[in-house]
């Protein structure tokens, strides 16, 4: 008999399911897409029902891929970080939820920084106060919604509403929960003195349990309308970098390799054992879903800086044609400099208002010193990302992903500014995947091997970036 665990992953542009069998091999999978509402500049927003009819449609379509016989053991989740839910009374959805990507919150986030402090944030979250994090949106929905927030009595994060629908009970789970700037990092609970100051009752948040236990068992009536056996358990899982690295198998076990994501924004994620902060709050801190916790460092644009580019300035080009055009310019692209700030920037200056620019143009600069020097600015980014973690968690190498890694030279730029060898794992799976692991936790079984990597890239040129690098941080 074939035994599965199902993985689902509530991205911000559909949800994805995946059922992968004890080997490690994915039997079936299924996307399906939801809306996501942009109803002013700088607003993103998603109806908590869409994700949930996506997430039916996507479990039942797996479920009818496997062949008859065939076991499921769990269910995990793992989903979009940092939104709100917010239900009422009933567990009924209130409004659309505020996505991780929404930066309506400027106020809320000043006010919080009065009240509470900027270093008691670090100090107590890990994090500051951040435009995209949950607790600013509380406040912009109490302050600016009265009405709406008269009416609430849960909180959620996305993938926890999932949960909530599928099983009938509200819980959360670390990894998730301390990218809410209220979930305090050493007890690993939601932080009452916090929410106290701010005259937000505890009671709004669910109960917090370990990533990879269970939330509930599957009810009768999510059993009948998607296929999946009636009271399999249903994991509490994993934020999706947490997930995506423990598809990768990224752990406190071996502290020294990291992940480098290089898709529309570029991720830099190092495990670490304890809640040890940047002290300045540069770079993200969460815990993991084995129990410790991960350092975060996130650039806003990397591929879809050369997205940019490209539908800007080379709309014929393939993404190919693209890099070979910047493999024709040195190392520094004859002195022109990019700066990747096209949606503002996270790591390490928490600013959403920077922007982006070329500097050090000339009559001798061609198209293939712009093209390399895209590659290059979002390099330089995650550089300064890396300067920050390698003091408080030192990393040797890391695992690319993301559709970036797909270019060599990309790939050999990064190893170069980064000054640490830069492997391609042999498969990348993503976070439907690390939640579908964390169901054979659950259900006892040991996790199957990572994949050896099939490309490993060292770092061949360093000393030719120094003089960028440096050209970079003085702009």
């Amino acid at each position: 008999m074939t035994q599965v665990t199902l993985g689902l992953d509530l991205g911000t542009s559909g949800a994805r399911v995946l059922a992968v069998d004890s080997t490690g091999k994915i039997l079936a999978e299924s996307i399906k897409t939801h809306p996501l509402y942009t109803p002013r500049p700088g607003w993103t927003e998603q109806s908590p029902l869409e994700w949930w009819d996506s997430s039916l449609q996507a479990l039942k379509e797996v479920a009818g891929m496997l062949p008859e016989g065939t076991e499921i053991l769990a269910l995990g989740l793992s989903g979009q970080m940092h939104g709100m839910v917010a239900l009422d009374a009933r567990g009924e959805v209130i409004r659309n939820a505020l996505l991780w990507n929404d930066q309506r919150t400027g106020d809320a986030v000043e006010k919080l920084n009065q009240i509470i402090g900027k270093d008691t944030f670090i100090a107590r979250t890990g994090n500051p106060a951040i435009t995209g994090f949950q607790l600013p949106k509380v406040i912009w929905l109490r302050d600016q919604e009265p009405e709406h927030y008269a009416k609430v009595r849960h909180i959620l994060l996305p993938k926890d509403y999932i949960a909530f629908k599928l099983t009938g009970t509200m819980r959360a789970e670390p990894s998730d929960a301390s990218g809410t700037n209220c979930f305090h990092l050493e007890s690993k609970q939601w932080d009452r003195e916090i929410l106290g100051a701010l005259d937000i009752p505890v009671e709004y948040y669910p109960e917090v349990i370990p990533s990879d236990e269970q939330v509930g068992r599957l009810s009768a009536e999510v059993a009948q309308q998607t296929g999946l056996p009636v009271g399999i358990p249903v994991v509490a899982g994993a934020g999706d970098n947490a997930a995506a690295a423990t598809g990768l198998r990224i752990s406190q076990d071996d502290l020294h390799t990291g992940t480098l994501s290089l898709g529309t924004s570029g991720v830099i994620f190092a495990p670490l054992t304890s809640a040890n902060p940047d002290p300045q709050g540069r770079v993200h801190l969460f815990c993991h879903a084995d129990g410790a916790y991960h350092l975060l460092g996130v650039t806003l644009s990397a591929a879809s800086s050369l997205q940019w580019l490209k539908d800007t300035f080379f709309p014929s080009h393939s993404f190919t044609q693209l890099t070979e055009m910047a493999a024709q310019s040195a190392p520094g692209a004859n002195g022109v400099t990019f700066k990747p700030y096209l949606a503002g920037e996270r790591t390490p200056h928490l600013n959403p208002n920077l922007r982006a620019s070329f500097q050090g143009l000339s009559l001798a600069s061609g198209p293939q010193d712009i093209v390399r020097s895209v590659l290059e600015g979002v390099a330089y980014s995650l550089r300064d990302a890396l300067e920050i973690i390698q003091p408080l968690t030192p990393l040797q190498q890391v695992l690319a992903t993301g559709g970036g890694s797909k270019s060599d030279l990309w790939v050999q730029i990064l190893a170069d500014v980064l000054q640490i060898p830069v492997l391609k794992p042999a498969y990348v799976q993503g976070a439907a995947y690390g939640a579908a692991l964390l169901g054979f936790k659950v259900a006892g079984f040991a996790l199957p091997e990572r994949e050896p990597a099939v490309q490993t890239t060292l770092p061949q040129n360093p000393e030719a970036y120094v003089e960028g690098y440096g050209r970079y941080v003085r702009l």
